[in-house]
């Protein structure tokens, strides 16, 4: 939707390669489904099926059906794919996968510990035949990476096969990149943005003032994820500087007087 009004950042169309923002679908109905995508299926480009709702969400098929015809991309959270290979049934995941038509697929560790060798033979084994993301970063308290794990993990995920790297946050986004108040971990981000193409890289954002300062940081073009479906278009007029948190980030310096 082009808006007329001068000053307001250039926002690539979709299928787009930076500006992505990934919503988490938690358990929406088909109606809220329909209705996230009436109003945010432009601003959409993935929508992640949370965790492990996929399996007891009533009518989660029709759900993958709206968003491919709405022309958002859905996914099974990684801890389904987790919960599969914990049970050593990752030949039966590749098999759900091919069930529901689902080309995307997300690889990760949050939950349960997997050998960092056996996750990159993961990824290049789902690479073959489909896009994968992979997520770094643990989703408990306890496990800490060092800024420079991160940034071998990730890398080395993407060498891998893996098109884009999640950046953990939980969707509470009070783990990972972020501390325990949910406020930035400036040492991880830092690191992995001078070492990781920032286009490679998803941030996970569900807080509006983490969204808030990834934008003013890296442009309004920079890939957020784990965003709440009522807060796509809040989110996208962050990027666009139609909000106080980012009103005066893309204004010329010299027309506020």
């Amino acid at each position: 939707m082009k808006v007329a009004l001068p000053f307001l950042p250039d926002r690539p169309a979709k299928p787009r390669k930076s500006g992505l923002t990934m919503v988490m679908d938690k358990g929406l109905s088909i109606r809220e489904a329909e209705d996230f995508m009436s109003v945010g299926s432009e601003y959409t480009d993935f929508v992640k099926l949370g965790f492990g709702t996929s399996l007891i969400t009533p009518g989660f098929e029709k759900k993958i059906s709206i968003y491919k015809k709405a022309g958002t991309v859905p996914y099974f959270g990684g801890t389904l794919f987790e919960a599969y290979v914990v049970r050593n049934m990752f030949s039966e995941y590749i098999d759900l996968l091919d069930k529901y038509e689902l080309t995307l697929v997300e690889v990760s560790d949050g939950s349960y510990d997997i050998d960092h060798d056996k996750k990159l033979e993961y990824i290049n084994r789902l690479a073959e035949k489909r896009t994968v993301i992979s997520e770094v970063g643990s989703k408990k308290k306890d496990v800490i990476y060092s800024p420079d794990e991160w940034v071998a993990m990730m890398k080395s995920e993407l060498n891998a096969g893996s098109v884009k790297v999640i950046a953990e946050a939980r969707e509470s986004g009070t783990t990972g990149i972020y501390n325990e108040d949910g406020s930035i971990n400036n040492k991880i981000i830092t690191a992995i943005s001078e070492h990781v193409k920032l286009e490679n890289v998803l941030w996970e954002a569900p807080l509006k003032s983490q969204q808030a300062w990834f934008i003013k940081h890296f442009g309004a073009n920079v890939n957020l994820g784990n965003i709440a479906p009522n807060e796509i278009i809040p989110l996208e007029t962050l990027r666009l500087g139609l909000r106080g948190d980012t009103f005066f980030q893309f204004l010329p310096e010299g027309l506020v007087k």
